[in-house]
């Protein structure tokens, strides 16, 4: 859900000045006199007012996308970018005010707030709809409230927005209504972009140049990604060996059996490789006799299957880590696609049209239908899963991953999706 009621330039002049002044006047407030310690108070509003614009800035990029709940990312958004520049001050070593640096970050985040809970008053759940063509996201979408214009006249809410199935045929009363709301400045939503904004999810119902050409992903962040995969994976290496190997120890004298689990599994472009895991359950043969292998593929709900050690390490889902080798390989990537056993991977491509497409990018440890659906098996769970592949692939941005990477940190300490 993001901020409309106040422009971007508005939200960015009252959060900038909040980071610049209220460190300056905070002292008069409290204590009955202005601080000025001139070098290091012009070093620390500076870097405050720096923090709070870029976090304001990286707010309104990731709550753009479904699911984001605007008001609960304003912590970590200034958290992160006041961290950042309380770090540089330091490694900068210029003169600079913790409190006043502290008041800045309270002060942004105060205003945020407060702009935050103004804009989501001034906001209904509301949409009217033409009940022209194909409108099944009335019923599709039941969390918001959906009013039926009647008559091709404007509605005179001042907060309307209209939603028309904008590819079907009009009448002329429905076409000039539909001109005039967008003259007038009424948001006019075509039905499909609207489900996908709301829902996270892309929906492809048949093969067409338009809907497969907006699914290739931009080619320039691909090259970005991988660049940011190897980086972050070999920084991050040396610093979780050691929680890497107290794991591997608890793993190998829980159970009998490896320390790792290695499946085969279809990657990018549809060529299959060698996923792993920290072992998690009781050590099977890899394949089972008379389905491909699908039931041993298959994780099931309170599976008997798992080890006390196994289940503290899939909720959290640290059995997941080994796969920075994969990414180093160029398997994987942090954010993707989940990939699925070589197995499961062809009998759902027999069963659901158009599944393969998912391979079009590199399978994640974490990506967006894991944050939204968690994990699924059956054939009904798994088209919708791939409904939240193809949003991802659809809208492949930095700014979607970073909402991503968030969103699994909560994950992480709730174990959402976990078996």
């Amino acid at each position: 859900m993001s901020w409309t009621k106040f422009g971007l330039w508005q939200q960015l002049l009252a959060v900038a000045l909040a980071a610049y002044l209220l460190p300056l006047i905070a002292p008069l407030i409290l204590f009955g006199r202005l601080t000025r310690e001139l070098q290091s108070t012009d070093n620390t509003q500076i870097a405050s007012t720096i923090a709070a614009s870029t976090a304001l800035l990286i707010f309104r990029r990731v709550t753009a996308y479904p699911g984001a709940r605007a008001l609960s990312f304003i912590v970590p958004a200034f958290s992160t970018t006041f961290g950042i520049a309380a770090v540089a001050l330091l490694l900068l070593r210029v003169p600079y005010s913790g409190p006043m640096l502290l008041t800045g970050y309270v002060a942004s985040i105060g205003f945020s707030f407060l702009l935050g809970f103004l804009d989501q008053r001034s906001q209904g759940g509301r949409f009217y709809y033409v009940p022209v063509g194909v409108m099944r996201i009335v019923e599709d979408v039941p969390d918001v409230e959906w009013i039926e214009l009647m008559e091709p006249n404007l509605p005179r809410d001042p907060h309307a927005a209209i939603v028309a199935d904008l590819r079907s045929n009009h009448t002329a009363a429905w076409e000039r209504m539909l001109a005039e709301a967008a003259i007038s400045g009424i948001p006019v939503y075509h039905t499909k972009q609207l489900r996908e904004s709301l829902t996270g999810r892309v929906q492809i119902e048949h093969l067409s140049e338009n809907s497969f050409g907006s699914l290739i992903p931009a080619l320039a962040y691909r090259g970005f990604k991988r660049s940011i995969d190897v980086v972050s994976t070999i920084l991050l290496l040396p610093l979780l060996a050691l929680p890497l190997l107290v794991i591997a120890l608890l793993v190998r004298f829980s159970s009998p059996g490896p320390i790792l689990f290695r499946q085969r599994r279809m990657g990018f472009r549809g060529v299959p490789f060698d996923v792993l895991k920290f072992r998690t359950m009781k050590d099977r043969p890899p394949d089972s006799e008379g389905d491909d292998g699908r039931a041993a593929a298959i994780t099931l709900d309170e599976d008997e299957r798992i080890t006390r050690v196994g289940r503290f390490l899939r909720k959290s889902r640290i059995d997941e880590l080994p796969q920075m080798f994969n990414i180093l390989r160029g398997e994987m990537s942090w954010i993707g696609p989940r990939p699925e056993a070589v197995a499961l991977s062809h009998w759902y491509e027999k069963e659901i049209p158009f599944y393969r497409y998912r391979h079009i990018v590199r399978p994640g440890i974490t990506g967006w239908a894991q944050v939204n659906q968690g994990h699924v098996a059956a054939l009904d769970d798994v088209n919708v899963k791939l409904h939240y592949d193809f949003y991802y692939i659809k809208f492949f941005s930095f700014w979607l991953d970073v909402l991503i990477a968030i969103r699994t940190v909560g994950i992480m300490l709730t174990g959402f999706g976990a078996k």
